[in-house]
């Protein structure tokens, strides 16, 4: 999951932690709010914070994939791109 990140959601995560080793680096915040799990939209849930969502993310909660050994994913734009 550290190593290889495949979910837009997962990598935004990481991008907004600060280094661990003590460095500097510019921290990237995710916009929007976490998503109500008491009130879940249809589709992917991570859909208003994702910087690939696509339209079939706002309609249809995406299958899981297994792209990687050992990897899961629920991810349309990952689906696609590993379809290529």
């Amino acid at each position: 999951l550290f190593e290889r990140p495949l979910h837009p959601y997962t990598k935004g995560l990481l991008r907004s932690l600060p280094p661990l080793d003590g460095g500097e680096r510019k921290l990237t915040p995710i916009p929007g709010l976490v998503p109500d799990l008491s009130h879940v939209p249809p589709g992917c849930p991570f859909y208003d914070r994702c910087d690939v969502r696509m339209e079939i993310c706002r309609e249809e909660f995406p299958r899981y994939i297994s792209p990687a050994d050992e990897h899961r994913v629920a991810c349309h734009f990952v689906e696609k791109e590993t379809a290529r």
